[in-house]
């Protein structure tokens, strides 16, 4: 157990860059959040699990780690990915459909996280212990863009884009009926449904929500929509076309409508970030065309 007591100059500090500053063991701002997390870090013989908390003058921090949690804790397997942008700070892959951002049940090292530590090993210790670099993610059955962060800096910065809605993202989906309005907005907190697990759901008490929609073309009884979100939610958008009356096409857990016949999942797809560069500031547009599948569902329809 390693004891530290804050100084005057200390103090104000987060609990995490302290620790990064000051103990040979945790050798990065990322490995000590991951000791942190892990319940090994103490104030005043309280437990600590939040990196963030700020230190006070005469507080005693006490630490220990084992050295399987601050060494890295994914699996690196060689899988390929597509790379549509890449510097020495960040990459946006383009993720294909059914593969999963991070590891979880039933998905240990077949994920995008996995693929990423494999082509970028040095990752391994920024962000998230089991999704390196990763700031942002993809439902598995939603293809398109996510950015990684390539450098601690650039995680840092791009985790506060990300908290702060800096970071345009614009989906392309395929919706079941003709919204009456062109272009509209669905504003709508989302909670963790009360009778679904894994589901999401429209909860007065959930967090704030807010999806923007165009309708691009119609395809008879099927609307093709961009879609902008403004918070990102887990499940957002499907769960707000839903509570419209417009679920996203092949959503096997929303709506539950009949699926196009040549289309065997959702028709949803990452197809814009837009972002100021975390590092340098350039702006930056990253596009991604739609999938041959979800094109060979269009053709269908026309």
């Amino acid at each position: 157990m390693n004891e530290f007591v804050i100084t005057g100059e200390q103090s104000g500090k987060r609990l995490d860059v302290f620790l990064s500053e000051n103990w040979d063991q945790a050798e990065s701002r990322s490995a000590a959040q991951r000791i942190i997390k892990a319940g090994e870090v103490s104030i005043d013989g309280v437990t600590i699990s939040r990196v963030s908390v700020k230190l006070t003058e005469g507080q005693v921090v006490q630490a220990n780690a084992h050295g399987s949690i601050a060494s890295k804790s994914i699996i690196a397997s060689n899988i390929p990915l597509t790379i549509a942008y890449e510097d020495e700070h960040i990459a946006v892959v383009d993720k294909v459909v059914g593969m999963t951002a991070h590891p979880g049940s039933g998905h240990l090292d077949d994920t995008l996280a996995n693929a990423a530590a494999y082509k970028w090993p040095h990752i391994v210790e920024i962000g998230e212990p089991d999704r390196p670099g990763i700031v942002h993610r993809l439902d598995k059955d939603t293809s398109g863009l996510m950015v990684i962060a390539l450098t601690e800096p650039a995680y840092t910065r791009l985790s506060e884009m990300i908290r702060n809605h800096e970071i345009t993202r614009i989906y392309s989906a395929l919706v079941h009926g003709i919204p009456k309005s062109q272009i509209g907005v669905v504003d709508a907190p989302i909670g963790r449904s009360p009778f679904y697990r894994k589901r999401q759901a429209i909860d007065e008490n959930g967090r704030p929500s807010r999806t923007h929609y165009k309708v691009d073309y119609v395809f008879g009884d099927f609307a093709f929509l961009e879609i902008r979100l403004e918070t990102g939610r887990m499940h957002q958008i499907r769960v707000h076309m839903d509570a419209i009356g417009h679920p996203v096409i092949g959503d096997q857990t929303y709506g539950r409508q009949k699926n196009l016949p040549n289309l065997n999942r959702q028709f949803l797809h990452a197809s814009k970030l837009e972002f100021d560069h975390p590092m340098t500031g350039e702006r930056m547009s990253v596009t991604s065309e739609l999938p041959s599948d979800l094109t060979r569902a269009l053709e269908a329809l026309q």
